[in-house]
This record gives C-alpha cells, structure tokens and sequence, in this order.
C-alpha cells in the first residue's frame, strides 16, 4: 500500500503547504505550519489536490426526520464513576480522562475494564507506557479477576485499530493518547499533529464499530491536558481526575459530557486494594471539632446533580508587610478580594491591615457563588475570634450592593444538611421558602448586615 501523504497546515488560518517554513505565507503567522497527514487524491487532474476525509457521503435530511433513540447505558461496575459519566456507558462515546502523574488513571480504568469484563463483555486495554507483565502485576496487587481482560502492550496506531478491529471490543482503553504515534506523520509522538491524528483515527473507528474508548491523556504542569486544544472538541466527555498524592482521596470531575451533566462528582480512596468508592463524600470533607473553633464555616456546595457539605476555614492575621496578603486556597482568588471590599464598604469590616487566608478543606474546589456567604462569615468569625456554632451551616451568593442573593437547588442543600445533624442554617430568604428543612432552624436574611447582626 502507498504510503499516505503529508502537508503542513497552519494553525491559525488553516492554510496548507507542500513543505515546512517558519512563516505561514497566508497570514504570517510564525511557528503555525504543523505536519498533517492527507488522503490520496481521487478523481483526474481536476480533482483537489488534497482531500482530507474519504468517509461515506451521507444523505441531507430534515431534523424533524431524524429518529430519536433512547440511549442506552451499561454500567462500569463503578457507581462514582457512572455519576461522573452521565448514568453509564454510552455506545460508540469516547471519553478523555487526565491527571497528574500518578493519581491513579490507570488503576482506576484496570479496575473498570475488569470488572466489565466480568459481565462478559469483550474488552482491551491497550498500553503504550506499561509492559505487559506491569499490568499484569498491577491487577495482581490489586486482586483483579482479569481472566477475561485482553491486552495489548503497542503504540502503533495503525496497529492498534486493527487489533482493535479484529478483537472488536465492546469497551476500550487507550494508555495513553500521547504514546501513540501514526506511520504517516514523521513527527515525534506525542506532538501536537500525531496526538490529533492519532485521535481522530481512534474517534473515527469508536463512532463507526459502536466502542466505548477511554483515552488517557496527560497533563501539563499547569493543569490542563496536554496536546492541541481540538483534542477535547473530539471526544464526548472530558474528565479530570484530581486529589492531592499524598491524600488517599481521589475526586473525578466532568468538565465536558455530551450524554449528561458536567461537573458530576466523584469520589475515590486510594488504598493498597485499588480506589474504592466512597458513598457519603460529605462525611469526608467535614472534619467535626470537639468544640467550635474561630474561623470555621460549613456551606453546602453542589456538584452536579449532589450537593456537598465542606468546610471553609479561614484565618486573619495582623500582617508585617506593606501589601497584606490574600490567600485563597479551593476558592477563587479574586472572588475573595471582591467580598472584603463588600464587606468593608457595607458591614464597615476592614482588613486593610491584615492577611487573610481562605481554605476550602479536603482540596476540593469550589466555583460557584453559593460559598460567598459562608466565606465571609469564617473572616469574620477570624477577625473577631469568636467562634460560630457547629452545627450551623450557610450559604449564598452576596451581591456588590450586599443584598444576599438566592442560589440554585435551595431546598435540596437544606435536606443535605439536616441529614447530617446540622440544626441552624442562614442562607438567603428566597431559599428558604415556606418550610422547615426538616427540623432546620432557618434564618432568612436580605442583607449582609442583616446576616452579620446575627453573630
């Protein structure tokens, strides 16, 4: 068979060049031109020079006529994991995990496809960083029954696929994404063009056989996975697997899910058996104290679908330096500069002279406005080193004009609550609505100073 051709596409504009140069000579652009791979051109001379997709043509229809079929879930045998999915397995969906060096991707997925193909369903798991006998001791370790588990130890993409075609697998692992290397692109593996041409490979044929693949991607120092940024446009979920190595909790986030809703939230321990699922992660982020201490607040975050009870600390201390420091740890750092402006401008609250320090305990991040209230309580409950009750929970979004603002699924995070033995709550008034909470006593404010004069 011909070996397939390549050209050099530009990044920014989309031009495309027989040969590399340091300016793309359509729009300029410095460092744009990247090695792509090209089907053979079909037709006479008249056809296109290049021609990027040889998949079959499919009819133009109307919207209205195009069949809506439920779809159907498997799941992994790992109910946090189907949280973070959507509900399950979805067929022919393709899933992009990432994560920090050891957090545990590939024992997570290990765990998965075995306890998958103990439904006996056909799966592989295909590694381009472990031997074969690594895995084999990993599932080991792990007592893993993966008897049933097939497995492939290759970074040739080519190869991989018709492996994979042969094998026809129901769910698929890849590990990872930047270890793959396609034959027609001369670039080294994990470059921006052989991991989008690797993975447009593994999407196409993921699409057309019904597979469910996971891709296990790497990432850079600051976070984000590694790789051109199309690579997380391809696929139907991105997930992100995080904790703190030297914790045994693990959390798994959606960040992008064509088949559910994103920011579900799950949650692993890390033992010497494997990540094990944690049913109740509200008990593991809430570290009760034998008496109430100053600066400690509990709120009720929501991720995804479940609401989550955490504890927000904070410490304000005189400050020796002519900038006082702002530290926000699980919280945005700038959403804390804006709430000690509102809370001096209308609780008449100054902490120009001391640091302040914000910390969301158990690493996990908070992104929604619903900490706004509890934050601000836990600075002041620092500044005036008063402790609050313990079994006092709040929540709330407070606006520049220091009106308490109702968030979403007030009543659900109230039954959160009080399921855990939480007696007082202070959120605001729209949240609370005409009930109790099931046994909460509910403090309705409007304002921030109407909240602050309770304490």
């Amino acid at each position: 068979m011909a070996r397939a051709r390549t050209a050099y596409q530009c990044r920014e504009c989309g031009a495309t060049e027989p040969k590399w140069a340091g300016q793309c000579p359509a729009c300029g652009a410095w460092n744009a031109l990247e090695e792509v791979a090209l089907a053979a051109p079909a037709g006479g001379p008249g056809a296109a020079r290049f021609a990027t997709w040889s998949g079959e043509r499919q009819p133009v229809r109307s919207l209205a006529d195009v069949g809506v079929e439920e779809e159907v879930r498997a799941p992994t045998g790992m109910s946090e994991l189907d949280r973070a999915l959507g509900g399950g397995l979805v067929a022919g969906s393709v899933v992009l995990i990432g994560g920090d060096p050891g957090i545990g991707k590939s024992t997570l997925l290990l765990q998965m496809l075995a306890a998958v193909s103990a439904t006996a369903a056909r799966t592989l798991y295909v590694s381009g960083e472990e031997s074969a006998q690594q895995i084999s001791a990993r599932a080991r370790r792990l007592g893993l029954d993966a008897g049933r588990l097939r497995l492939l130890t290759e970074t040739s993409i080519e190869r991989v696929l018709a492996v994979a075609v042969a094998e026809a697998p129901q769910v698929m692992v890849v590990d990872s994404i930047q270890t793959a290397h396609a034959d027609v692109l001369s670039s080294a593996p994990g470059s921006v063009a052989q991991v989008r041409e690797c993975a447009a490979q593994l999407v196409r044929h993921a699409k057309r056989s019904g597979t469910a693949l996971f891709l296990v991607g790497h990432v850079t120092k600051e976070g984000a996975l590694a790789g051109p940024r199309v690579l997380e446009h391809m696929v139907d979920s991105v997930l992100y697997f995080e904790g703190d190595t030297a914790s045994r909790y693990r959390v798994i986030r959606a960040v992008k899910n064509r088949y559910g809703a994103v920011n579900e939230l799950g949650v692993f321990a890390m033992t010497d058996r494997g990540l094990k699922e944690v049913s109740n992660p509200s008990a593991i982020f809430l570290s009760r104290h034998e008496q109430a201490v100053p600066g400690s607040v509990v709120m009720v975050t929501r991720e995804g679908t479940r609401p989550l009870l955490v504890e927000v600390q904070a410490l304000v201390d005189d400050s020796q330096l002519s900038a006082p420091r702002r530290v926000a740890i699980g919280v945005e750092h700038n959403r804390l500069a804006m709430l000690l402006a509102i809370l001096h401008r209308h609780a008449g609250v100054a902490t120009h002279g001391q640091d302040v320090f914000v910390n969301v305990v158990g690493g996990v991040r908070v992104t929604e406005t619903a900490a706004d209230l509890a934050i601000v309580l836990a600075i002041l409950s620092s500044l005036r080193d008063r402790a609050l009750p313990q079994d006092l929970i709040a929540f709330g979004e407070v606006g520049l004009a220091g009106e308490i603002r109702p968030v979403q699924a007030g009543p659900e995070r109230l039954r959160e609550a009080a399921k855990h033995g939480f007696k007082r709550a202070v959120v605001a008034a729209a949240n609370a609505g005409k009930g109790t909470g099931d046994g909460l006593e509910i403090a309705r404010v409007h304002t921030l100073a109407e909240a602050l004069d309770r304490f």
